[in-house]
């Protein structure tokens, strides 16, 4: 059935139906969040929106769907929340760019307030960012610590991708269900979880020790540096133990990304949080 097929019920609220040769301004290129910006946040795909409308701290300005992925949310009980306007398919490319995968759903919402490190739940496991650009990873990051039940990932204004597009894509839905810590200083930020009692732990590959050998304890902040970089000399001189990840094949490094996955499975299956 194709996205003309038949229209959606939820249209009777008074959505404006697409007009033949309406654009949709599409957004600007991601940035540094140090510019700081009043927009939107851009959410596309079924895991990313349909996620961030179950979300009752998630704030939606606009909802752009096909016919086809309104018929679906209603299919699934998923409410809109906001009356949606319908388009169609490459109304929502010219927006995104063509290899947006965005499955028909396009939303316009509210950024989700920072919480602060002192509001931290004292148990499990929260990661680090130091430095970390690429939205793709930070994404898969999200994706994985949702997967692990951490309790939030600390990042930094500055020189760290915004809780947007390829990003929220990336995250599968996992902005809506981890936390995201904004500090202005990140060594800041690590004295107070060492003073709060977090053992912090820099994953390094040239740690003194191999992390599955590391006596984690909770609540652990398991720190991860960008690619190529790593970790910056005062991340790793606030960290309370800098480990690295042992492995036998002949790479011995890892796509920050699959590190953190690992990290998480070794500390999650130390602390018995598995």
């Amino acid at each position: 059935m194709s996205d003309r097929d038949r229209k959606p019920n939820f249209r009777s609220k008074g959505g404006k139906p697409f007009q033949k040769g309406q654009k949709l301004v599409r957004p600007p290129a991601w940035r540094d969040r140090e510019s700081g910006s009043d927009g939107p946040v851009i959410l596309y795909g079924w895991h990313t929106v349909s996620a961030a409308l179950a979300n009752p701290e998630r704030q939606i300005r606009k909802l752009f769907l096909t016919e086809n992925a309104a018929r679906r949310l209603a299919e699934e009980n998923i409410d809109p929340r906001v009356t949606p306007e319908i388009v169609r398919p490459n109304a929502i490319d010219q927006r995104l760019g063509p290899d947006a995968v965005h499955q028909g759903l396009l939303a316009e919402a509210d950024p989700l307030p920072s919480p602060g490190i002192d509001t931290l739940d004292q148990q499990g496991i929260v990661l680090v960012l130091d430095q970390i650009t690429d939205p793709h990873n930070v994404g898969a990051i999200m994706r994985s610590a949702a997967a692990f039940a951490v309790k939030a990932i600390v990042t930094t204004a500055r020189h760290s991708p915004e809780a947007t597009g390829v990003l929220a894509k990336s995250a599968s839905g996992a902005l809506e269900l981890v936390p995201l810590v904004t500090v202005q200083n990140l060594a800041r930020a690590l004295n107070e979880l060492n003073d709060r009692g977090f053992m912090t732990v820099g994953l390094d590959s040239q740690g003194a020790e191999d992390l599955g050998r590391v006596e984690l304890q909770q609540p652990l902040a398991l720190v991860l540096g960008a690619e190529g970089k790593g970790l910056r000399q005062l991340t790793r001189e606030t960290c309370r133990v800098v480990a690295r990840l042992d492995m036998p094949g002949e790479i011995k490094s890892l796509n920050v990304s699959n590190a953190a996955v690992l990290a998480l499975y070794i500390g999650a299956s130390r602390l018995g949080l598995m």
